[in-house]
């Protein structure tokens, strides 16, 4: 069985075609008018060997917030529907990630209960681009990422001085968990509670 979902989302600040396959192989194809963002949403996909496709229309002429959140809240919404049930899946997953002198702690849990811990201060300025992204975005996206799919999701930033090296830190350790976390180990609920 191949676990994928597909969202659409309209608004009068996006329109957003999503396809999201978990059990792919990692191949990726983004546009959604921000740059570094398609770079940080090709490593999610390359690095949790997630198959994804994502195509925004977003308003970035007034601002970049609304295309950001509302690739998140699309992800986060298919990426619930393509684990289904959860059967068997490893459920929990940590990992430490460098990129030269910048290390994220990430920790997950496909619980089924949304909450999203970032600590992550990068120095602030905006990555240089056409146009520029504002890092303080990528907490706007994890957030929606986390209150549509349902998951528990911690990101720390354990050093790092430069600005896209942590930013792109926490999307690949987010990838490397999530890839842990969905792989299926049995065909065991992992929850007491019968429920995820």
């Amino acid at each position: 069985m191949t676990r994928t979902a597909e969202r659409q989302r309209k608004t009068k600040e996006t329109s957003i075609d999503l396809f999201v396959n978990v059990d792919g192989s990692g191949k990726v194809e983004v546009s959604t008018g921000l740059p570094f963002f398609d770079h940080m949403l090709s490593q999610l996909g390359k690095h949790s060997r997630f198959d994804l496709r994502v195509d925004c229309q977003g308003d970035i002429d007034i601002d970049s917030h609304h295309t950001v959140e509302d690739v998140g809240i699309a992800l986060g919404e298919a990426f619930g529907d393509a684990l289904g049930d959860k059967q068997g899946v490893r459920r929990f997953a940590s990992i430490s990630v460098p990129l030269d002198e910048a290390a994220v702690d990430v920790i997950l849990d496909l619980s089924g209960r949304p909450f999203l811990h970032y600590e992550i201060d990068p120095p602030g300025e905006k990555i240089l681009g056409d146009p520029p992204f504002d890092p303080q975005l990528c907490e706007e996206f994890w957030r929606a990422f986390v209150m549509a799919s349902g998951i528990t999701l911690h990101l720390v930033l354990v050093r790092g001085k430069n600005t896209h090296h942590i930013i792109e830190a926490s999307f690949k350790a987010v990838a490397r968990a999530l890839y842990d976390a969905v792989r299926i180990a049995d065909d065991v609920l992992p929850s007491t509670k019968g429920v995820l």
